[in-house]
C-alpha cells in the first residue's frame, strides 16, 4: 500500500475521476506486476504547511503502515511566494515523521519558475535535493518535468496537466516508485 500525499497535481484536479497521477501510477505498477494500491490522499489547494498540519492525521487513518508514502507538495507554496526557508521546515517535519514511523518516502519535487529571480530559485529549487539526501529517500527531482509549458499536456490553466501530460508524468515516475519499492522491502 502507498500513500500519495500531496495537492492538486496528485488530487488530479481538473480530470475525471480515476485520471489523477496516483491512478495512472497505480495502473502502470500492477502492469508491470506489482500489486500496489494507492490511496490518494492529494488536496487541492494545499501548501506544505497545510500538508504537514493533517499528515499524522492521514497516516493514522491508513488501514496499516503504508510501504511507501509519496509526497508531492510545494507548487502551490511557489504560487504564493510563501518562503522557502517555511517550504523547507514544512517538509522536514514530514519527512521527520515518516522517519520516526518507520516508513519510507519518494519525494516528487518542484522548481519556481524562473520569473520569481534567481534568490528564491535557488533557495527553492534546493529544497527537495537536500532533504532526499539527508533523509536517504528517493528523489524524481520536478514532478512536470516534460509536461509544463507543453500546451498539449496541459489544461487551460497552464498549471495543472491534462490527462495525457499525467500519463507522460506516470511513465516516467512510476520506475522511480517501483526503485523506493525495492529499497524499501
Amino acid at each position: 500500500m502507498i500513500l500519495a500525499f500531496g495537492d492538486s497535481l496528485y488530487a488530479g484536479y481538473g480530470l475525471d475521476r480515476g485520471q489523477s497521477l496516483p491512478d495512472a501510477v497505480q495502473a502502470r505498477l500492477r502492469r508491470d506486476g506489482i500489486n500496489a494500491t494507492i490511496v490518494n490522499a492529494g488536496v487541492s489547494g494545499d501548501t506544505s504547511a497545510a500538508g504537514r498540519q493533517r499528515f499524522a492525521f492521514a497516516l493514522d487513518n491508513m488501514t496499516r503502515k503504508p510501504d511507501l508514502v509519496l509526497i508531492g507538495l510545494g507548487g502551490n507554496d511557489v504560487l504564493r511566494q510563501i518562503s522557502p526557508a517555511e517550504t523547507r521546515a514544512n517538509m522536514t517535519a514530514m519527512l521527520d515523521e515518516a522517519k520516526r514511523r518507520g516508513i519510507p518516502v519518494m519525494l516528487t519535487g518542484m522548481m519556481a519558475p524562473p520569473n520569481l529571480g534567481p534568490d528564491f530559485a535557488n533557495q527553492f529549487n534546493t529544497i527537495w535535493p537536500d532533504l532526499a539526501k539527508r533523509y536517504g529517500v528517493t528523489l524524481y527531482p520536478f514532478i512536470l518535468d516534460g509536461v509544463i509549458g507543453n500546451a498539449q499536456l496541459m489544461q487551460t490553466d497552464h498549471v495543472h496537466p491534462n490527462s495525457g501530460g499525467v500519463a507522460k508524468i506516470a511513465a516516467k515516475v512510476t520506475p522511480v516508485v517501483e526503485t523506493a519499492l525495492g529499497k524499501s522491502s
